[in-house]
């Protein structure tokens, strides 16, 4: 457990789970595909929302550059280690994880905020049993808040940008008619000072050839009601933003009101 924790505390773990989680979520709703942009509509099954914590394992191995290792997830200093996580409260611990090493995360997509833990999964901290048809079992509260070492508190997730339109917003933005320059058009006119990422893009043209290309075409439609659009790719444009204390990554968007009243990003 020391050698482990000492190793995670080079680390920024909060930051390198923060963009491993949004990674996740953004797998599995596949909006590039499906137009898909938040977890929790009733669009996504329940069991693809339990498949965040499967795909957050491979993220978290990416996101640290640990190698996937038997006989559990990693191997951290020599030390196995398994990956957990959950959308709910609770763990399913599987019976080779039992009594050994474990990150445990908690994701909570209504607060848009996780945490996570380090603990060492005794079967005696554990309850169900003998566990389900899989041999998992839960961690005990007690366990977890006694028992663990909080790798850190609460952190906030990003918020999709799209998550913020108005029912009727939405539906004029995903429409499937009429063209993406349109819908593009509105979105950064709904969004302005807010930052938009490629994903977002993405979704809102999803299905349809070159959406990249298609926001770029809007920045005259957008002059025109006195918004600035801005990418990210570009160091002169992220030069405009910094000078509007706003941080542009290389693959995001903002569209700023040029009259010096436009919002601060979010």
């Amino acid at each position: 457990m020391q050698n482990v924790l000492g190793w995670l505390r080079q680390h920024d773990v909060a930051g390198l789970y923060t963009g491993a989680i949004a990674n996740a979520i953004d797998y599995v709703l596949d909006g590039a595909r499906t137009g898909r942009y938040d977890l929790q509509s009733r669009e996504v099954h329940p069991g693809e929302r339990a498949s965040v914590g499967a795909k957050l394992e491979y993220e978290v191995l990416r996101s640290f550059s640990l190698p996937k290792a038997a006989p559990l997830d990693t191997l951290i200093t020599g030390v196995p280690v398994d990956i957990k996580a959950t959308v709910g409260s609770n763990w399913a611990i599987p019976s080779e994880a039992h009594c050994q090493v474990c990150i445990c995360t908690q994701i909570q997509l209504g607060q848009n905020r996780h945490r996570s833990w380090l603990v060492r999964a005794h079967t005696s901290w554990l309850y169900r049993g003998k566990g389900n048809r899989d041999g998992k079992r839960g961690l005990a509260v007690y366990a977890r808040d006694h028992w663990s070492v909080a790798l850190y508190d609460w952190t906030p997730l990003p918020v999709n940008p799209l998550t913020l339109l108005t029912p009727a917003q939405a539906s004029r933005v995903l429409a499937k008619k009429p063209g993406q320059e349109q819908r593009f058009t509105l979105m950064f006119q709904y969004l302005a000072g807010h930052i938009i990422p490629r994903s977002v893009i993405s979704t809102v043209g999803a299905g349809r050839h070159d959406p990249l290309r298609r926001a770029r075409n809007v920045r005259n439609r957008l002059a025109q009601d006195g918004l600035t659009l801005l990418c990210g790719k570009f160091p002169q444009q992220r030069d405009t933003a910094a000078a509007h204390a706003i941080t542009l990554g290389p693959e995001d968007w903002i569209a700023l009101r040029t009259d010096g009243e436009h919002e601060s990003a979010r």
